[in-house]
């Protein structure tokens, strides 16, 4: 630093005593030389200003450059974890479905082409009609109706659902798959043990723009009840943080031979 000082001070004198005026230092007016002690400190106060300055815009687009660097990595981050969870979500999903087809082709049953042609509209929404990390709710609804009628194929009179939806949906989008995972979660642990499987589902659009999602289905309460086994709730959960941090609400409890699950999220 001092180094550069004092190179700039004699560049600066130097052209100031050639280009300009032989008077190096006419503020004083006082007898000057070149190596005026009073001139130097003014120079050097004079360059030091103007080098903080400077280096103080430095510091600052610095900042800004590395904190937009860090937004979009984690931007970046984020939207990469998210496709990683939903395709932890397909395979699971298209795996219990094409049981289900399994089963039905080993009865020989006049419902296996039904199943096909249903399997084939969820792989084209999971495949290609969803591009983000939202779907509208309709949409989903739409798809989860499909999955009940898979279901309903498969189990004829077994399957007894009823579905409430309060407020208007058309405007409110969910994190795809994510509703739906919770269906499959109801008819995993519904269907086991049980005669049959008895859901409700309703969901309400508040006045403070949030949607309420509340599912409740039976269960063999004999059989353990394995919530969090897999990738279902915990998957779920991570899905929601990372798209609303705390801004959430996912509880299921347990009372009896019901399970309730209620999900809160902004709209």
């Amino acid at each position: 630093m001092v180094l550069i000082l004092i190179l700039v001070y004699i560049v600066r004198t130097g052209l100031n005593y050639t280009l300009v005026t032989e008077e190096i230092f006419p503020e004083s007016n006082l007898p000057s030389s070149f190596f005026d002690i009073n001139y130097i400190v003014d120079v050097i106060i004079g360059e030091l200003y103007v080098i903080s300055f400077v280096t103080a815009i430095k510091f600052v687009v610095e900042w800004f450059l590395e904190k937009k660097k860090n937004e979009n990595l984690a931007k970046l981050q984020l939207s990469t974890e998210l496709k990683y969870l939903r395709t932890q979500i397909q395979p699971h999903f298209f795996f219990n479905t094409l049981n289900n087809l399994y089963a039905l082709t080993l009865q020989k049953s006049d419902n296996a082409p039904k199943l096909v042609i249903k399997l084939s509209e969820l792989m084209q929404y999971v495949l290609y009609d969803i591009d983000g990390s939202k779907t509208s709710l309709l949409n989903e609804i739409n798809h989860i109706n499909n999955y009940i009628d898979i279901e309903r194929l498969r189990f004829n009179d077994r399957v007894e659902v009823e579905i409430d939806i309060t407020g208007n949906l058309e405007d409110v989008y969910v994190p795809p798959l994510l509703l739906l995972s919770f269906v499959e979660n109801c008819f995993k642990h519904g269907m086991n043990g049980c005669d049959k499987l008895k859901l409700k589902m309703s969901f309400e659009v508040t006045n403070s723009s949030y949607l309420e999602v509340t599912l409740i289905n039976n269960f063999n309460p004999n059989l353990p009840y394995q919530e969090n086994r897999g990738i279902g709730n915990e998957n779920a959960k991570r899905r929601l943080y990372l798209m609303f941090s705390t801004n959430f609400v996912l509880d299921s409890k347990i009372e009896g031979d019901i399970y309730k699950l209620y999900l809160k999220i902004p709209t």
